[in-house]
């Protein structure tokens, strides 16, 4: 249960700075949380190709922002298609 908290956590976190760093505010708090987490799996995985590696709520939190701000991106372009 610990670990679910923890991750809602992160992606609550990450996904708000996405929606303010990518200028179009946030979706909504349950948008943020998925776009987050969604973003955490997508941050591993390029963060992994990379070859890098975070630790840590602080880690945890630059690898999903980052994945977030990917998907906000791919969202964004898509839509304007």
């Amino acid at each position: 249960m610990g670990g679910f908290i923890y991750w809602i956590l992160v992606g609550l976190i990450a996904g708000w700075l996405a929606g303010k760093v990518m200028k179009g505010g946030g979706y909504g708090v349950v948008a943020d949380i998925v776009l987050g987490i969604l973003g955490g799996i997508v941050g591993g995985w390029v963060f992994g190709m990379l070859g890098l590696h975070a630790g840590g709520l602080v880690g945890s939190i630059v690898v999903a922002f980052v994945g977030a701000v990917i998907l906000v991106w791919i969202t964004r372009k898509l839509k304007k298609a």
